[in-house]
């Protein structure tokens, strides 16, 4: 490898990691999907969480946003719940979430019935005793989930969810809560314009690199 391949290489490694580190941090947050409902629903809500150290995540904490009222979940294999006031916990009675798994928690509430953003603050405990505050608002290192409360329309006061109490879900509702979480999960614009600086330095450095070569 020649002097100029070495210099390039150089100048191209901190913006590779970057890139890399910025898409881990997109990807590994815990998050709570659809991203929009509609005021006094009982929508159907995805608590998503994925484990992202060496440990396995033993217990995850929610908390029921002001307005909002937790009423019912579908039981999970491995999980215990419990419900303390507005703190809904999911507990491990087996292996819990190991690393590079991630976990789906399915319950439903009534949604406030005044329009608004509504914020879920999660907590997630591992086993080796360390939390992460899933609670910072949007842009930060550890963000929560916002969901955004719409007005219904006409007297139609459901999402995905129903005001008739139901203990199944429909296919049409599981396809609508994973299309909900993909948008719930896509990657912040900043995201994109912090790669978008990395690549854009590292061109210009290779660029200045490559004139001083020819003169």
């Amino acid at each position: 490898m020649n002097r100029l391949s070495r210099k390039i290489m150089t100048l191209f490694a901190p913006a590779a990691a970057t890139l890399l580190l910025f898409a881990a941090v997109a990807s590994a947050h815990v998050t709570v999907a659809p991203a929009q409902s509609s005021t006094g629903a009982w929508e159907t809500y995805t608590l998503k969480v994925p484990s992202e150290k060496d440990v396995a995540t033993v217990q995850v904490d929610l908390r029921v946003p002001a307005g909002a009222e937790f009423k019912q979940y579908e039981a999970t294999p491995g999980w215990d719940v419990t419900i303390e006031g507005n703190k809904v916990s999911w507990i491990a009675n087996g292996e819990g979430i190991q690393k590079g798994q991630f976990q789906r928690f399915y319950f439903t509430a009534k949604n406030p019935d005044a329009a608004g953003d509504i914020a879920w603050n999660a907590y997630q405990h591992y086993a080796d005793g360390s939390l992460v505050q899933w609670s910072g608002e949007a842009g930060t290192e550890n963000p929560h989930s916002i969901t955004t409360i719409v007005q219904a329309s006409g007297g139609d006061e459901h999402s995905h969810g129903s005001n008739v109490k139901s203990d199944s879900m429909s296919m049409e509702e599981h396809n609508a809560i994973m299309k909900d979480e993909e948008k719930s999960n896509s990657v912040n614009p900043m995201v994109y314009i912090a790669v978008g600086i990395s690549l854009l330095a590292f061109l210009i450095a290779a660029i200045s690199i490559l004139r001083g070569r020819k003169e």
